[in-house]
């Protein structure tokens, strides 16, 4: 008697399991660093799927089978455009596109700070709200500053991957959303498909995302959305350029497609772990990310070390350990690597050496992350 088809998501998690049993070869080392994250072999699987025209009905119907799963992990009911870039185009996008007067970057890490460069670089007025690497952004700053006026943009980092910080987003939302004139702009990169993010409840002006972290895919491609009042600021922005010209999304997908030619592969992988949240179900995935994400936070109590970001803000995908216990943190993720194949992730920019990283996002389970903290206590002893 033949076994029962399985769905999506139990491939995922048998293959994660079992390795040598997919159609390909798990990485090596198997990644927990925070972006890009392992990738099932499912996803691999879907990406050798034959290559279509994107100009043809195949591709119309391959676009439009992904949306509505998008859309209900984004918490919209409007278009979720695909670009094939990192989230950075997106984001690069959402300057040109929107900022009319001035531009509120809020930074409190590595990728929010370079939002801020980033606008100056578009050649655009930008000021910015600074707060200490490890802390969230203070939504009473955000107010104080919106008051004095000049300000049409203010871009957020969700989820901050250097610093394991999860800004309170549905909070800041509230404070932009008193101020008519200005357009509120998030990066939920690692939080995305992990997290629920009502954008259109809590009115977000542009939502967007890279695939490569908490959606569990190859790097190469975005996803965001657009709301209708930022689309008709885009109308009247000049010199918004082509390849990431919000009204060039807008008037393809109503054609289910996208301005340029895009990965198809990319967008086969994404159709392919799409339906495998939906199976799973998203408060099932949420709840699986919080589960993983408190067995990294007693594995760093219960070893000596502390967390980076303060209690109340601390990412549900990855967790920063500060470096509390002074280890030579590059020996020990070698020495993970060399004897157990798992890779952790050093601190990033000014804080490298202070903290290291560990993620649990994308199709991460408790028993996977048990594997990993059980090989991080055999080595750590090594380096206290």
């Amino acid at each position: 008697m033949s076994e029962p088809a399985l769905t999506n998501s139990e491939k995922h998690a048998r293959q994660l399991r079992n390795p040598e049993q997919s159609f390909v070869a798990m990485p090596k080392p198997k990644l927990f660093i925070p972006g890009p994250v392992d990738i099932s072999p499912t996803t691999y699987e879907a990406m050798c799927s034959p290559i279509i025209g994107h100009r043809g009905k195949d591709f119309e119907t391959l676009y439009a089978s992904i949306q509505p799963g998008l859309q209900q992990i984004a918490g919209t009911e409007r278009p979720v455009f695909l670009s094939t870039s990192s989230a950075w185009g997106v984001m690069e996008g959402a300057i040109r596109n929107l900022v009319q007067k001035k531009v509120l970057n809020l930074c409190c890490g590595a990728f929010s700070d370079k939002w801020f460069d980033v606008s100056l670089r578009c050649g655009k007025e930008a000021e910015k709200i600074q707060a200490e690497w490890g802390q969230p952004i203070d939504p009473d700053l955000v107010k104080a500053k919106l008051a004095e006026g000049g300000f049409d943009t203010v871009t957020l980092v969700h989820n901050e991957t250097s610093t394991g910080v999860l800004n309170p987003l549905s909070d800041i939302a509230a404070v932009v959303k008193e101020f008519d004139d200005v357009l509120l702009v998030v990066d939920t990169v690692s939080s995305f498909s992990a997290l629920p993010i009502p954008t259109d409840e809590i009115g977000v002006d542009v939502l967007l995302a890279g695939v490569q972290k908490a959606m569990a895919l190859p790097p190469g491609l975005s996803v965001f959305v657009v709301s209708e009042r930022a689309l008709e600021r885009a109308e009247t922005t000049h010199d918004r350029g082509y390849y990431f010209d919000f009204l060039e999304f807008e008037k393809n997908h109503k054609k289910d497609n996208t301005p340029s030619t895009p990965s198809i592969s990319l967008l086969y992988a994404l159709e392919s772990m799409v339906s495998s949240i939906m199976e799973e179900g998203l408060e099932k995935r949420f709840q699986r990310h919080s589960e993983t994400n408190a067995q990294v936070h007693n594995w760093v109590e219960e070893n000596g070390f502390e967390l980076f970001a303060p209690d109340g803000f601390r990412s549900k995908t990855l967790t920063a350990v500060a470096n509390s216990r002074d280890i030579d943190v590059p020996a020990f993720i070698k020495a993970v690597r060399e004897r157990h194949n798992f890779l952790i992730n050093g601190g990033y920019g000014k804080i490298k050496g202070r903290t290291f990283r560990i993620s649990n996002m994308g199709n991460e389970t408790p028993s996977t992350m048990n594997d990993l903290l059980s090989a991080l206590s055999d080595v750590l002893p090594e380096f206290t």
